[in-house]
């Protein structure tokens, strides 16, 4: 049997930027996609903990090291600048090798960038 769990987390990441205009969803810093393991265009949860807005999209990659976090299209009445974010893809297990998985779990400073 599968199980669904959480098999990459970025960790309360800063919205850097809205665009309520542009054809998109959420455009994630390539680095942070890097360590994540988070593909672009891969379906993510993301959960606002400033509001409490909950809402799933896809990822669209941006610039390498810029710290950027965007909420694109209808995604950005979800937020605001600086509202902090937790991103999440989920993936399906093999029940024998559930007790075992370890998710990646990516934390950032106050600048979306990765700290050790």
């Amino acid at each position: 049997m599968l199980r669904t769990f959480c098999i990459s987390k970025i960790n309360r990441v800063s919205v850097t930027k809205i665009d309520l205009h542009y054809s998109g969803s959420i455009g994630v810093d390539k680095a942070l996609l890097k360590a994540s393991g988070i593909l672009p265009s891969e379906l993510v949860h993301v959960f606002n903990v400033n509001n409490g807005a909950r809402f799933e999209t896809y990822v669209i990659k941006e610039k390498e090291k810029s710290g950027t976090i965007a909420l694109y299209g209808p995604a950005s009445r979800l937020g605001h600048v600086g509202d902090i974010l937790i991103i999440i893809a989920y993936g399906q297990v093999d029940e024998k090798k559930a007790t075992a998985f370890k998710p990646k779990v990516v934390n950032v400073n106050k600048k979306n960038q990765i700290i050790i």
